[in-house]
């Protein structure tokens, strides 16, 4: 059984050696393929039957070409000549506007009318004081009095229901100064504005 064993791992290792040696043949001549064949230019192709030999040094264009053809410009047409009579004609122009000439340094400048009234009316800016504060948007709607004297007042704030006595502080801004049956006495704290509440009749 032994000798079976070593024989296979001698048969797998031939076969290793013999892939790794074709590999390494194959990447020289790879790698002498890219830097030394490369390098050597390739033969001119020979002339094909029936084409004309390249023409002498001194002729300048094989036979069988064609001349190339020369474009007229259109700067050959212009006529350097000087015409002095064009010039004095052009110098004695006038100047014919209405407006200031702007080709002339002593040209006076065209008259402005002058403004008859002003461009935007000017308001009269009448003094205004400070807004006026908020109105105190509670609602008094009954009060209870104890055995001692004192009386708590019932009060409505949008949906919220407030009890408070005389000196509480309602919503951190309306500060109950009196109860009265008919009436309360509210100061709005931020304006210092005080302001009598009557009492709402369910």
């Amino acid at each position: 059984m032994a000798l079976k064993m070593g024989a296979e791992d001698r048969k797998k290792v031939f076969i290793a050696g013999g892939l790794g040696l074709v590999v390494l043949v194959l990447a020289v001549r790879m790698i002498l393929q890219t830097f030394v064949g490369g390098s050597t230019p390739a033969p001119a192709p020979a002339p094909a039957a029936g084409t004309s030999a390249p023409a002498a040094a001194g002729t300048g264009r094989a036979s069988g070409e064609h001349e190339a053809t020369k474009l007229s410009s259109p700067l050959a047409k212009l006529d350097p000549t000087l015409h002095p009579e064009w010039m004095a004609a052009a110098e004695s122009l006038e100047y014919a506007g209405k407006g200031r000439n702007i080709f002339s340094m002593n040209a006076e400048p065209p008259a402005i009318e002058a403004v008859k009234a002003p461009i935007r009316p000017v308001a009269a800016m009448v003094p205004t004081g400070p807004p006026p504060p908020p109105p105190i948007d509670l609602k008094f709607f009954g009060y209870e009095e104890s055995k001692s004297g004192k009386r708590r007042a019932f009060l409505l704030h949008g949906d919220d229901v407030f009890i408070a006595l005389e000196g509480d502080v309602v919503d951190h801004r309306y500060k109950v100064l009196s109860i009265l049956p008919t009436s309360l006495r509210v100061e709005d704290i931020p304006y210092s504005n005080t302001q009598s509440l009557p009492r709402i009749q369910n």
